[in-house]
């Protein structure tokens, strides 16, 4: 059984766990899970599941579940019996934590890698009645294969990050979304030596200008926006905004659209305090295609001002990128 620690970071990194499902195919480990669930007072939240090899990693459907928020997995590291033990061989001492795990625990055909594209291929069907795979992963190595697995599924929206526990014990994780909700960068680019292309598309990015007080930034931010067709929502006392947008609405042709209507979108407004809000609603989906926040700080220049533009939703980055760009054209020029 692995040490507390790093599970524990993995937890961190999902911790908006609202509801859990556990399954698992040996009876001594169901055993000790129905134990622990007793114990920690959690039978109204934790369910355990006793299943077969062949049977689907995610039983939603044998649970009578629609939909869960996420996944947490961690899987058998090793391909075969010889691979467990050729691996304790190269060790050049005892390891800090010893593996008490069983070998049902500990192997599976094709190692973490093979267990976690099973994964992929029921995500593929399941879609977003999921709204985060996630899995932890023993090798540094398996997390390039498993993106590229995602990649080749056509999954635009993934995650990885490192779990580093004292000076020792380090482990992986990777999570995707079929949904277009995109996380924060420092949540999603968490292995900063992963060779760019495996990495998810920078979701944030900033700029600043010197010689701009936050204020008069703040009017130049709300005047391009509400010259948009997007709804906005600006909260003043913290110099935040989010907007959503169904299409790009900044390009010269939609922009010449806008003015043969007439007028920018009703929707583009301050909003109160208890307005400020990331999530949509399903009906509004179509209408939110690409969302967006920006906030305005100090800069670092006495007198100057930052503005961090956020991705919240979508699936396209070049939307998100083009939208970045627009709005420092607008602010540099003042």
């Amino acid at each position: 059984m692995a040490k507390v620690p790093n599970r524990f970071n993995y937890i961190v990194w999902v911790q908006d766990l609202l509801d859990t499902t556990s399954d698992n195919i040996d009876d001594t480990n169901l055993e000790y899970a129905r134990r622990n669930i007793v114990a920690n007072h959690l039978k109204s939240r934790v369910r355990p599941l006793k299943t077969d090899p062949n049977d689907p990693l995610i039983p939603l459907d044998t649970l009578g579940i629609d939909s869960i928020d996420f996944t947490i997995c961690n899987p058998p590291f090793y391909a075969s019996a010889s691979d467990l033990l050729s691996s304790a061989a190269k060790k050049s001492r005892p390891p800090y934590s010893a593996c008490t795990g069983a070998e049902v625990e500990m192997v599976c055909a094709g190692g973490e890698v093979a267990f976690v594209t099973r994964m992929i291929q029921e995500s593929g069907v399941l879609k977003d009645r999921v709204q985060w795979y996630t899995s932890m992963l023993g090798k540094l190595s398996s997390v390039s294969e498993v993106i590229e697995q995602l990649k080749h599924k056509g999954v635009v929206n993934w995650a990885v990050t490192e779990f580093v526990q004292g000076t020792r014990t380090r482990r992986w994780g990777v999570a995707w979304s079929w949904g277009d909700m995109r996380p924060r960068m420092d949540v999603a680019r968490g292995i900063h030596h992963l060779p760019k292309h495996l990495l998810p598309f920078p979701s944030e990015t900033s700029f600043s200008l010197p010689h701009s007080t936050i204020a008069a930034v703040a009017a130049l931010v709300n005047d391009t926006i509400r010259s948009l067709d997007v709804q906005w929502q600006y909260r003043p006392q913290i110099s935040t905004g989010i907007g959503f947008a169904r299409a790009n609405v900044w390009s010269r042709s939609a922009r010449r659209r806008t003015l043969q209507h007439g007028t920018a979108s009703a929707s583009s407004r301050p909003a109160a305090d208890d307005e400020m809000d990331e999530a949509s609603d399903g009906d509004e989906d179509a209408e939110r295609a690409f969302g967006f926040k920006i906030e305005i700080r100090p800069g670092e220049e006495a007198g100057g001002a930052e503005v961090r533009c956020r991705w919240l939703k979508g699936v396209d980055h070049v939307l998100f990128e083009s939208f970045c760009g627009m709005l420092k054209r607008r602010l540099v020029a003042g």
